[in-house]
């Protein structure tokens, strides 16, 4: 309880600032309703709750995204990742996040050398041949700058905006409270895990803030795509590498945005590029299970030999065997037209604990799927299939586990970037052979046998501890030491009312204290006297009159929380 208490006083600041921007962007109602205006208003913060007049006129997707612009890089960042949701947001809400960047300046070179001098050891002229004071680009989490090492190699600098991890700290805590109230006060969200959906965040943000990790991921990713000639990660220079800098090999190519340089003139074929980036992708999600989770634009460049660059790797996607084996099914059942396989991994995924009709929920994917009987594979649009799949998880209020949101956006992007290259470029037609490959491998007599002698001795592993556990039971059976969990949320805000109820008593117990002390004081001859009154028994009924002005303020806003509720 002290280190809650101290860690909301240290986010004080930062949850006013939070506070006061969702106010200017038209969400009065929603700080109430948290209760961000009670623990703002108790810790003695001042809120302004006039908006801007002209924020009604907005749409609500366009006010949230202002607003999360404004409120800083976790905001964007998490904006950035619920673009990825389509189980979750309807395609307007998509539309804006896919929209979210950081207005950003970049921070002046020597602001920044007292923490790269701490982190390279030395002054920059002394590690680099030349160092360029400009940016090639800033973003809300780091800066990049290109330079010379001393033996030439031409490489780009990444460094982490100084104080940036503080702010996201503070948010990450807020967004967890946020989160767990949510869940609890509102089961309607119970079934997207927002409290699931912010620890996900929570941790890739962290990684990110992490650019030491960021190269971990980049060498990973080269050692899986070692055998693939025409992919190219930048290296690494581990001595020049820290968690707060990283640097790497400078890639000079055509960047993903400026398509109209890939002329066959310049020796670059444009169908072949989408194949291969559309391959190197499908290998790192069906084999390694292992991808780089945003490949936009942005993070891709093309290079003479039709090569093809991938930079930033912030942000990867994980997947484990058992999901692996999921997705393959699932692209499976999509491109070949086997609705009930794809039912199957569906409702895996999002469980059947939830108020929906498994009857139903299988007749609307096997239609939707149905549907493409008799298209030819080529024709096939994969990741417009995928968006719909995830627009009829929505309309049933499911969501999909937040590690495969990454798999889903990976794959979207990777078709649309794959038909800017080539407007016949089709994701399922170039996806097909792999997926058949890694199913046909599946099925080797080693890899089966592998399979079951490690089902066999999870098993025997199992029944050699069985016997000690139904000891250990009836044991504890006997001495009345078996409990039972029952967890219920709402007994909570029970709790909560009890335990303000009980403050209030309190609080009365010593005003009457305090009144009855006070009089016997005023009977008392001698003393000190403050307008002609004895000056304790003054204090004593001032002190009262100010405990009964709180107590009967607590009342009215407890009566008025009330009301609120019961209107809802």
């Amino acid at each position: 309880m002290l280190i809650e208490t101290l860690s909301a006083a240290r986010d004080m600041r930062r949850l006013n600032e939070i506070a006061g921007v969702l106010i200017r962007h038209g969400f009065a109602d929603s700080v109430r309703r948290l209760g961000l205006a009670d623990k703002l208003e108790r810790a003695g913060h001042a809120i302004r709750w006039d908006a801007a007049a002209d924020l009604a006129r907005i749409e609500p997707p366009v006010q949230v995204r202002l607003a999360m612009e404004e409120l800083g890089p976790t905001f964007v960042k998490l904006g950035q990742i619920l673009a990825g949701r389509a189980d979750l947001f309807g395609p307007d809400w998509i539309a804006e996040f896919e929209k979210l960047h950081s207005h950003v300046p970049a921070v002046p070179l020597e602001l920044l050398r007292p923490q790269l001098r701490l982190d390279l050891g030395g002054e920059l002229e002394d590690v680099f041949a030349r160092f360029d004071t400009a940016p090639l680009a800033a973003a809300s989490i780091a800066q990049v700058h290109r330079a010379q090492l001393q033996d030439g190699t031409e490489v780009i600098v990444k460094i982490r905006r100084p104080g940036i991890t503080d702010v996201i700290e503070a948010d990450l805590r807020l967004l967890g409270h946020v989160a767990a109230l949510a869940e609890t006060e509102l089961p309607t969200l119970k079934p997207y895990q927002p409290q699931q959906l912010v620890r996900e965040f929570a941790k890739s943000l962290r990684r990110e803030l992490d650019l030491a990790a960021e190269c971990r991921h980049a060498e990973r990713i080269a050692a899986n795509l070692a055998g693939v000639p025409h992919i190219v990660i930048p290296r690494v220079h581990w001595a020049h590498t820290k968690e707060r800098v990283n640097v790497q090999d400078y890639v000079g190519g055509v960047p993903g945005g400026q398509l109209a340089q890939l002329t066959p003139e310049a020796g670059f074929d444009r169908p072949l590029l989408a194949r291969r980036g559309a391959q190197a992708v499908l290998k790192m999600i069906v084999e390694d299970g292992f991808f780089h989770a945003d490949p936009h634009p942005g993070n891709v460049f093309y290079l003479p030999g039709n090569r093809i660059a991938f930079i930033d790797f912030g942000m990867v996607g994980r997947l484990s065997a058992r999901r692996r084996e999921d997705v393959l099914e699932l692209m499976l059942g999509l491109v070949e037209r086997q609705p009930k396989a794809v039912v199957d991994v569906l409702l895996d995924w999002t469980g059947d604990e939830h108020s929906v009709n498994p009857a139903q929920l299988e007749a609307e994917i096997e239609a939707f799927v149905d549907q493409y009987h008799g298209t030819p594979l080529a024709q096939l649009n994969l990741s417009q299939m995928l968006s719909d799949i995830t627009a009829i998880l929505r309309e049933h209020r499911l969501g999909l586990p937040p590690d495969l949101a990454l798999l889903i956006k990976a794959f979207i992007s990777l078709e649309g970037m794959g038909r800017g290259l080539d407007p016949d470029f089709h994701m399922a037609a170039e996806a097909t052979p792999l997926l058949r490959q890694v199913a046909r491998a599946r099925l080797q007599p080693r890899v089966l046998a592998a399979r079951t002698w490690h089902t066999l001795r999870r098993t025997l592993a199992v029944a050699e501890q069985l016997p000690h556990d139904v000891s250990r039971l009836l044991r504890n059976a006997r001495r009345g030491r078996v409990h039972v969990g029952i967890e219920l949320a709402h007994l909570r805000r029970v709790g909560n009312q009890i335990d303000r109820a009980a403050n209030r008593l309190t609080m009365a117990l010593v005003i009457a204290a305090l009144i009855i002390g006070s009089s016997i004081v005023m009977t008392v001859k001698g003393g000190p006297t403050l307008l002609g009154l004895p000056v304790f028994g003054f204090l004593g009924f001032m002190g009262a009159v100010l405990g009964g002005l709180w107590l009967v303020r607590a009342m009215w806003r407890s009566s008025r929380s009330r009301d609120a509720d019961d209107s809802d």
